[in-house]
Formats: C-alpha cells, sequence, structure tokens
C-alpha cells in the first residue's frame, strides 16, 4: 500500500513538473502572440478589446505589419539571408557527410572536432573574428594594391558568411548521421547490374538522404532566419528582420506591431517545423 502510494505521488509530481515546464516555455509566447490583437498602442494589460489593425491597418498610429516597409524589407532581407544559408549549408553538409563516412584521410577525426568546435563558440566571438578577418584582408588589399573588395565589408555576403560557419556544422551532423545508416550493399547491388556511380549517387543514396536534408535545409533556414549574434556584427545597409525588430525597440520601445510580426514569426516556424517532423516520419524507413 505504502509503495502504491509513493508511485502515484512519483507520477502527479512528474506530470506536474512536466506541465510547469511546459508552460513555462509557452507562456512568453502566448502573452507577445495575445497583444498582437490588443486594441491599444501599447503591448500591455487592460484589454481594450480585439484588432487585427496591427496587421492590416495602413495607417499611423496602428500601422500594420503588412503596411510596414522597413518591417518588409528586414523580411525580405532575412528570408533571402535564410534561403542562401541553408542552400549553401545543406550542400556542404552533404559533401561533409560522405567525406566522414565514406572515406579514410589523415587526421580524420581531429577534423571533425574541428567542423563541430563554431557550436559551441559564442556568435558574438564569431561575428567578430569574422568581421576582423574579411576587414583586414580588404583594407590590406586595397592598401597595398588598390583593390577594392567591396563583398568583404559589412553586408548580406558576411552575414551568409557568418552564419553558415556554424550552421553547415548541423545539416553536416544530420545529413551524416541518416548517411551512417545506409545500408551499403544497396548501391554495391546497383551498381554489379551496370549502374555509373552518378546513376546509384542520383537514383538510391540521395533519395536515402532526401528526408535528412530537408529537415536540415529546414533547421538551418530557421536558425539563419532568428539569428541575432552574429548578424549584428557583420550586418550593413541590407538590415534583416531581427536587427530591424532591435533597432525598432531600441528606438521606440515595444509596440504591437512587433508583437504581430512575433506572432508571424511563432506561426511560421511551427508549420516548417512541422513540415520537417512530417519529412523524416513519411520517409523514415526510407
Amino acid at each position: 500500500m505504502l509503495q502504491r502510494k509513493q508511485t502515484w505521488g512519483f507520477l502527479l509530481g512528474y506530470q506536474a513538473y512536466v506541465l510547469a515546464f511546459f508552460v513555462f516555455l509557452a507562456a512568453p509566447l502566448v502573452a507577445a502572440a495575445a497583444f498582437a490583437f490588443n486594441d491599444s498602442l501599447f503591448p500591455a494589460l487592460p484589454w481594450r478589446g480585439f484588432t487585427l489593425d496591427w496587421f492590416f491597418n495602413d495607417s499611423e498610429p496602428k500601422l500594420g505589419m503588412f503596411h510596414d516597409r522597413r518591417l518588409l524589407r528586414g523580411l525580405y532581407y532575412s528570408f533571402v539571408i535564410a534561403t542562401g544559408v541553408a542552400l549553401l549549408s545543406v550542400f556542404v553538409g552533404t559533401c561533409n557527410a560522405f567525406l566522414f563516412v565514406r572515406r579514410e584521410f589523415p587526421a580524420k577525426n581531429f577534423l571533425y572536432i574541428v567542423m563541430v568546435v563554431p557550436l559551441v563558440i559564442p556568435g558574438v566571438i564569431l561575428g567578430i573574428s569574422i568581421l576582423v578577418l574579411a576587414s583586414s584582408i580588404a583594407n590590406g588589399l586595397e592598401e597595398g594594391y588598390g583593390i577594392d573588395l567591396g563583398f568583404l565589408r559589412p553586408g548580406i555576403f558576411l552575414v551568409v558568411l557568418g552564419q553558415f560557419s556554424f550552421i553547415a556544422t548541423i545539416t553536416s551532423l544530420v545529413i551524416t548521421a541518416r548517411l551512417r545508416k545506409f545500408d551499403a550493399t544497396m548501391e554495391e547491388a546497383a551498381l554489379n547490374l551496370g549502374a555509373s556511380r552518378l546513376r546509384v549517387l542520383a537514383t538510391i543514396t540521395l533519395p536515402y538522404l532526401r528526408p535528412a536534408m530537408i529537415a536540415a535545409g529546414i533547421v538551418a533556414f530557421l536558425v539563419s532566419f532568428e539569428n541575432f549574434n552574429t548578424t549584428l556584427f557583420l550586418v550593413g545597409s541590407e538590415t534583416p528582420l531581427t536587427i530591424t525588430m532591435f533597432d525598432r525597440m531600441a528606438k521606440a520601445g515595444s509596440t504591437p506591431v512587433l508583437n504581430a510580426i512575433s506572432f508571424f514569426l511563432i506561426v511560421g516556424s511551427g508549420l516548417l517545423a512541422l513540415v520537417s517532423v512530417v519529412v523524416q516520419r513519411d520517409r523514415s524507413g526510407g
């Protein structure tokens, strides 16, 4: 009897802990989303009624996010940067997966560790390091040879490079994990039947890796889209959304339009994450 009570007590305590944990995670998101629909000039209580003005209104003082040119421009730049980083990271991650799974070469384990290191380096350090290196190269070439490499100055190229420096590690790990589970005898059978290596790669190996590549691409897109620390030191005049929101917050304080864009991003990120889960589940036995 005592043991049964202890078991029930443990289960209730565990359930309470799980509930408190998820409430802790969800409460800030729910609050941010709720104030996006509050008919007030300030994202705070009391509740003054439901409105969609912070999304669709086209005039001040309730200029909606879909009519705020600066926010839309930041959203566009974030999309361009995240798309470029995702595509580049998936390509390099796939190449790294084949390199570390299928090849043997000197210092392989050491280089694998070096590949993982950017994940544990603070984004601020990565941003500063890349900025200093790129600026040093650009200044040296301009002063010594009169060559002006504008793409090494703060701007989209450096932002993509800075984010790629650690996001490529994430895609490499995801795709490598998938490739390690691949049955190489399938490739051997196709080769024995006369298929070329390129055909085997295109029809057997890459389709098997496709779920991991899609999932890694979605993760890379989301991580790039929300990145702030590294981006802050590398951004130029083409400011992505995170920097635009930070600048708006610093100058004007928190406004419901920022809650509206936050709600939009929460929904978008959730849908992309759901797509990633569905893709991997549908092809888990692929």
